[in-house]
């Protein structure tokens, strides 16, 4: 025993077995790793987080919440917050609609729809009376979620709309005829004010503006707030403006922080806590025909537009979501764009 000993003296490694690899787990779990105190290491860990709550179930309205999405500046970011927004609360267990109103369909494209001349779309509802429930078609990959597509007929509809009996309620008919249970419906409204749009805020009662976070951010938006306050004074008393979304958010320059203070000291608490950062991934996934959730799910696009989808259903079940719900993305905009 002693030479056995001698032989295995001290400065020879021990043999490995499944004491000493014991041995490595427990020290493993003892002494973890300490956390990376980086602008990325944050953010990783603000990820985990986010996405730990992202499975957790949220309330479901009274009844169906129906939100016009619009401002008629162009590339604001309107039709990437409705399908991204109406993803989330899909991936949240809620069954939503989204109603393309832009005659360039690009709700459609995003959703993974089909949207050429021949689909049965949203013009044949406004124009030809068709039901709802014939042009609605379910979106693959989020369970939960429809999408009645728009084709290029839409552009003609506002001026064939004219001369129709009931011009500014003809798409509120047709959604109070859908007998399909919902919890939302988000109509992505052209970057107009026309009759596509009018038709939208007749239907809905609460309008959801994007802003973007750059100078001319403000301009022009006077102009559709008095148009909420026509309609809502001839046509439809309960639309009011409820969320205010910042999009594009570019933490590295104090521009995006100026007119985010700007938009917030304006509006209170109109304006949701979490922006949406400025991400090559949300510009991405409508090319492959889906949203930046399931195109990438971990990317600070998507973890943004779940915690504002989360706002937005805590908000509408009369609870105002609590401190620390919100993610704090400074730490994803201070990373160079790209690398979202």
């Amino acid at each position: 025993m002693r030479s056995d000993a001698n032989i295995a003296g001290p400065m020879t490694d021990p043999v490995p077995g499944p004491r000493s690899e014991s041995l490595g787990e427990d020290v493993s779990r003892e002494t973890p790793p300490p956390m990376d105190d980086t602008p990325i290491g944050r953010a990783a860990q603000l990820a985990v987080e986010a996405l730990g709550r992202a499975g957790e179930a949220l309330p479901r309205p009274e009844q169906t919440r129906v939100m016009v999405v619009a401002n008629q500046k162009g590339g604001v970011g309107k039709t990437t917050t409705t399908v991204n927004l109406a993803a989330s609360l899909a991936l949240h267990g809620a069954r939503v609609l989204v109603i393309d109103l832009d005659p360039q369909g690009n709700a459609s494209t995003a959703l993974g729809i089909d949207h050429h001349a021949e689909v049965p779309s949203i013009y044949d509802v406004l124009v030809e009376s068709k039901p709802l429930s014939d042009v609605v078609q379910p979106v693959p990959d989020v369970e939960g979620l429809f999408c009645a597509p728009a084709t290029i007929d839409l552009a003609g509809a506002e001026i064939e709309l004219v001369s129709l009996v009931a011009r500014e309620s003809r798409l509120d008919r047709a959604i109070q005829a859908y007998e399909q249970p919902l919890d939302y419906i988000l109509i992505d409204c052209p970057p107009s004010l026309g009759l596509l749009t009018v038709n939208a805020m007749v239907a809905g009662a609460e309008v959801l503006i994007p802003i973007q976070c750059e100078y001319y951010a403000l301009e022009g938006l006077g102009q559709l707030l008095r148009n909420v306050e026509l309609v809502r004074g001839h046509l439809n008393p309960k639309l009011h403006v409820s969320t205010i979304l910042l999009t594009m958010y570019d933490g590295r320059t104090r521009l995006a922080s100026q007119v985010a203070d700007e938009v917030r000291s304006h509006f209170g608490n109109e304006v949701l806590r979490t922006s949406i950062p400025r991400s090559v991934r949300i510009s991405e996934a409508p090319s492959y025909g889906q949203t930046v959730l399931t195109y990438d799910p971990g990317s600070s696009g998507s973890l943004s537009y779940l915690e504002a989808a989360r706002e937005i259903a805590l908000r509408g079940a009369g609870r105002t979501a609590g401190q620390g719900l919100s993610v704090n993305y400074e730490a994803q905009h201070s990373t160079p764009e790209g690398t979202q």
